[in-house]
């Protein structure tokens, strides 16, 4: 998060959420690096990239409990005909999305193994628009600093870094 605000200074004061509330409606608890990052800007999208999901959203795009409601029921239907991706094979185990990549409709998940404490879940994405998934053994805050920095190790964010790094806040772009 250092690293991360350093990059891409916050905009505006901490803005607090009601976890518990939240993390009832999940059915989990929820890694402490995304509250951190949730409280520190908002939801919002990152270098006009990469869109936080955030509790407190009034647009359900991007909303997190609204957003992991609607990824299960769409993943659900899409692995009727598409194999799972190995990561995810394992009995329990679930993805649940924490962030949207604009204009692919790729989306950012935690993969959450069972016996693993949130801030073990590591991150794993899907192409969005076909069956490729991509697995990376971090948590999503140095996961989100390594996407906009290009050090991602990943082709799926091809317009990044950005020459000039910003953050929009859903108040700003959502009105």
């Amino acid at each position: 998060m250092e690293r991360l605000t350093a990059l891409i200074p916050p905009a505006g004061p901490r803005c607090r959420r009601d976890w518990p509330s939240v993390e009832r409606a999940l059915g989990t608890p929820l890694p402490g690096d995304y509250k951190e990052l949730v409280e520190t800007y908002g939801g919002g999208v990152f270098d006009e990239t990469i869109w936080l999901l955030d509790p407190a959203c009034p647009d359900e795009d991007y909303e997190l409990v609204a957003a992991a409601a609607e990824r299960a029921e769409v993943l659900a239907g899409l692995w009727q005909t598409e194999p799972v991706p190995e990561e995810i094979q394992d009995t329990g185990a679930q993805v649940i999305p924490w962030a949207y990549v604009e204009g692919s409709g790729a989306y950012l998940y935690w993969l959450v193994l069972p016996g693993r404490e949130p801030q073990e879940w590591t991150v794993i994405l899907d192409e969005g628009r076909g069956p490729a998934w991509e697995h990376h053994a971090t948590p999503c805050a140095p996961f989100l600093l390594a996407a906009l920095t290009g050090e991602a190790g990943t082709g799926y964010f091809p317009e990044l870094p950005a020459d000039e790094h910003r953050f929009d806040s859903n108040d700003d772009v959502l009105r």
